[in-house]
């Protein structure tokens, strides 16, 4: 399975993450988070309280900025910020409320871009985000778009945020994971879309180990 490329697309709590991690796991091939990258560098704008309306000065930013993720040996992956581990800082609610200020400036998404398609391109890899299907990697042999119920996702990220320490209301939770659906669909750069070729998959209902089997199933099928 070296140098294949499996792209997964879909809203945020769909379990894009897990899911990839565990089937780079079981594949063998590099996990790279794309969401984690582009968080890493809103943690970085808001540390130095760069202008979150300034395109120029975020572009700025990233060409002067360094992410590296290393996958541990449980599939989990460590992210770090110009060589600080920031895997845990990343995951904030603060983090989380202003990474579309980052991911809708086209400079950033360029850089962005030739970076995840660099990495991924040197032994294959497994991919999620938000357009990895679409517009990092059109062409991957493998595409999936998951997706949930709204309830289902909010509850989900309540859990995630619970296991962070992180006290909020689950209701709170819901309303951000609506605006976040609407503010990743509606962006003028990198907009939230189903490719035409991606295998659709419904989480809803469906455990991490159900996810993890389709997706190997349906690779298996593609074949």
């Amino acid at each position: 399975m070296n140098n294949i490329i499996i792209a997964i697309d879909g809203p945020a709590g769909s379990g894009k993450s897990t899911v990839s991690k565990l089937v780079a796991k079981e594949l063998g091939l590099l996990y790279l988070d794309t969401g984690a990258m582009y968080r890493a560098l809103t943690l970085k704008a808001m540390r130095e309280n760069v202008d979150l309306e300034d395109g120029e000065a975020l572009t700025l930013m990233t060409e002067k900025t360094l992410i590296r993720l290393d996958t541990m040996p449980d599939a989990e992956t460590k992210v770090f910020l110009d060589g600080s581990d920031v895997t845990f800082e990343i995951r904030t609610p603060e983090v989380t409320d202003n990474i579309k200020y980052i991911a809708r400036v086209p400079g950033v998404r360029r850089s962005m871009v030739k970076i995840q398609r660099e990495t991924a391109a040197k032994k294959g890899a497994v991919l999620e985000g938000r357009d990895t299907t679409t517009v990092v990697f059109p062409d991957a042999q493998y595409k999936f778009y998951l997706d949930a119920d709204l309830k289902e996702r909010a509850a989900r990220r309540f859990k995630e945020l619970r296991s962070l320490g992180i006290e909020t209301a689950l209701s709170d939770v819901e309303k951000d994971a609506k605006k976040r659906d609407i503010s990743d669909e509606t962006r003028k750069v990198g907009a939230l879309k189903r490719a035409k070729d991606a295998v659709y998959i419904d989480t809803t209902s469906m455990s991490i180990d159900e996810v993890v089997k389709k997706i190997l199933a349906e690779i298996k099928k593609i074949k």
